[in-house]
């Protein structure tokens, strides 16, 4: 169990790695410099010499490049690992029975992920597409955290009271609709249609007749509800013991505030490639911290209460 929790580690974050160097690729302008799939203009690998043959290209190489490193990484690294996580895990069901369950979602998210990644490309993607395919890379990270949660040799539920729960799993679930609607947002060319903040072009409620303005204006309401859930859940632990619930509430509550504050700086100063995906990655750590919050206070995974008394017996026996 040890090298299973020790491998879905690394698999987290070859994850998260894998969803900023997404979020890098279409800041860059990279989502369709391999306009094919899954090779890249018919090469496996684009060679310099290869491109060059093509006659020239509306893109720089490194874009290229940057799509083609994008696509390895998800073909190469991530999705071999959450094979043999599920082997382990099938390997280990007779000990832990939900743990093999978790990882068959994770490994049917990568599938569905794998076909969501051909789509964005071949629908030259729109922002609806890059919304989607977001969207299963945060959920599919956030089975990855529960098999990880799981996995641990003291992992029980958290004893917190089911409101605080129930916030926990609202404000991880805002967190992501927030965090996708930024990707809608930045592929619509609505990333600048406020060009002020706090408030939208100096009104607090601006014209929504512009859609451009009513996407921008629906993102920071989003990450307005997302922050205050967030705050919410970290307070309302204050005066409970120091479990994963509230570690993990904490840390949210901590990120949040700087993710407002890059959220600001991605208007003020024009949507730099760095700012932008410091941006997302705050967001995806908000969103994995508020995941974590909701899977340390939850029985998802575990076996039954008769199951437990059955393997105690049998043990005792």
């Amino acid at each position: 169990m040890v090298w299973f929790r020790r491998l879905a580690g690394v698999t987290i974050f070859f994850t998260f790695v894998q969803i900023i160097l997404g979020g890098v690729t279409r800041l860059t302008n990279s989502g369709l410099s391999c306009p094919d799939w899954p090779r890249c203009y018919g090469m496996l690998v684009p060679t310099p010499d290869g491109i060059a043959a093509l006659g020239g290209t509306d893109y720089a190489y490194f874009q290229i490049m940057l799509e083609w490193v994008h696509r390895l990484t998800a073909g190469a690294v991530v999705g071999p690992l959450v094979l043999i996580l599920t082997v382990l895990a099938w390997r280990l069901a007779s000990r832990h029975r939900g743990l093999f369950g978790i990882m068959v979602t994770a490994l049917l998210l990568v599938i569905i992920q794998a076909g969501l990644g051909g789509l964005t490309v071949l629908d030259r993607n729109s922002p609806w597409s890059v919304a989607v395919h977001l969207s299963v890379a945060l959920l599919f990270l956030a089975v990855l955290l529960l098999a990880y949660r799981r996995a641990g040799s003291q992992a029980r539920p958290d004893a917190v009271g089911g409101g605080i729960h129930a916030l926990a799993g609202i404000a991880a679930l805002i967190a992501l609709v927030t965090v996708a609607s930024g990707a809608m947002m930045a592929k619509s060319g609505a990333s600048l249609a406020c060009t002020t903040w706090p408030f939208c072009n100096g009104a607090v409620i601006p014209d929504m007749a512009d859609p451009y303005i009513s996407l921008h204006y629906g993102h920071r309401l989003l990450a307005l509800i997302a922050s205050l859930l967030t705050l919410g859940l970290a307070a309302s632990l204050r005066g409970m013991e120091r479990g994963p619930v509230r570690k993990s509430a904490n840390m949210a509550a901590s990120v949040v505030v700087l993710q407002v504050a890059l959220g600001a700086g991605v208007v003020l100063m024009g949507v730099p490639v760095w700012i932008g995906a410091l941006h997302l990655a705050l967001g995806v750590i908000v969103f994995g911290s508020l995941a974590s919050a909701f899977w340390a206070g939850s029985r998802l995974g575990f076996p039954s209460h008769g199951t437990d008394s059955q393997h105690g017996a049998v043990s005792r026996a």
